[in-house]
């Protein structure tokens, strides 16, 4: 990790740390769950009891509370060795920031703590059949019955939908045209009655697996709703900003171990008797994705250390989160090509190839987010759709 302003000698030491980890645990294991499509509970468990699960969490809640800076290197190193893995870790990320701020404490809490310490994972079920990027057009029904909500429809497309031992759930309490300001979140354990799950079949993260939730007649106690009623989606969208960022860095950790693979290949290849780093053609592709990757990082991790100081880090979210996986396949795609043939091949280039596509589609296209970045800009009465 090349040293920079927003990575102290704390934050270095620990991404070393976690880098051993991962080049030990988590690398030998990448290309057999991406073929078994099995996840490995005793590694997540593992990775718990290290700290390396959402260390950025508030002590008060069973967290290290060292800030976003560092959840963004622990991604970047799991990711490096797993893009797959290091969805556990956003995951977990992304929804105990939103189950701390909006839960209930004794509903909650427990459930945090198996999250940090490996023995649970938690899903977030926002996108529906009819649509993903049209996120506050939701249909799935939630419906107040005395001290339960009640919930009937199917998400879809969501990430570990049948791994999951708890899922934040946003639905509809109010009517279809109030939008974004008719949705309610709730916290669901997924062994209720009436939840069913299937799975996809997917290009790349095929070890996390995406799949459909089927929700009928469930009853969840009004305790578990995340947030005020009607006001969920609004509400806990805004968390989204720091997974957009800790999105960016896995997705360009992936890119940059690629690159280094890269560079030592052209000086070991031999073509028309010299190595193949003697050609330009192909070293600058390499030199020039070299440079906007690590441009793309600092953006990225600018976006944590604004999320640190508590100011607005919505645009540099939004930019870390298109540009980081579409730099993160162009960038693979030009590395794989240096092999010739053999990347080609089924491996490690291939297969990180299709893990980082995924990321150009789930948790917000690019034209949502370029959307997100001219209404920061612009002014959101100046950009309406």
């Amino acid at each position: 990790m090349n040293p920079n302003p927003y990575i102290n000698e704390d934050l270095q030491a620990l991404a070393e740390t976690v880098r051993r980890f991962a080049q030990e645990k988590v690398a030998p294991g990448f290309q057999e769950r991406d073929r078994t499509r099995v996840l490995d509970r005793a590694l997540l468990r593992e990775m718990g009891e290290l700290g390396f699960i959402v260390p950025e969490l508030p002590e008060q809640f069973g967290g290290l509370g060292m800030g976003c800076l560092a959840a963004g290197v622990i991604h970047e190193e799991i990711a490096r060795a797993d893009l797959s893995f290091s969805y556990l870790n956003l995951l977990a990320s992304l929804n105990a920031q939103i189950l701390s701020k909006y839960g209930q404490p004794e509903v909650v809490k427990p459930w945090l703590q198996k999250l940090i310490q490996g023995q649970a994972i938690c899903a977030i079920a926002l996108t529906e059949p009819r649509g993903g990027s049209d996120a506050a057009n939701l249909r799935l029904r939630i419906e107040r019955v005395g001290d339960e909500y009640l919930i009937n429809g199917e998400k879809t497309s969501i990430s570990a939908a049948d791994q999951a031992d708890i899922a934040v759930v946003f639905g509809r309490t109010g009517t279809p045209e109030s939008g974004a300001h008719g949705v309610t979140a709730l916290l669901v354990p997924m062994d209720m009655p009436g939840i069913t799950t299937n799975r996809f079949d997917c290009h790349g993260q095929r070890a996390i697996g995406r799949g459909s939730i089927f929700f009928e007649n469930v009853r969840v106690p009004v305790s578990h709703r995340l947030g005020d009623e009607n006001k969920g989606f609004v509400q806990v969208m805004h968390g989204f900003d720091f997974s957009r960022s800790l999105i960016g860095l896995q997705c360009l950790a992936v890119a940059r171990v690629a690159l280094e693979e890269a560079w030592r290949y052209i000086t070991e290849r031999q073509a028309f008797g010299q190595p193949l780093s003697a050609f330009q053609g192909v070293t600058h592709p390499l030199a020039q994705y070299d440079t906007e990757v690590e441009g793309a990082r600092l953006l990225c991790l600018q976006g944590l250390w604004l999320k640190d100081q508590g100011l607005p880090h919505t645009a540099e979210a939004g930019m870390a989160k298109w540009w980081g996986p579409k730099l993160a396949y162009d960038v693979i795609h030009q590395c794989l090509l240096c092999f010739g043939h053999g990347g080609y091949d089924r491996g490690l280039m291939e297969q990180r190839l299709r893990d980082v596509l995924g990321f150009q589609i789930g948790d917000g296209t690019a034209q949502i987010m370029k959307t997100i970045i001219a209404r920061t800009r612009a002014g959101r009465k100046n950009v309406p759709a």
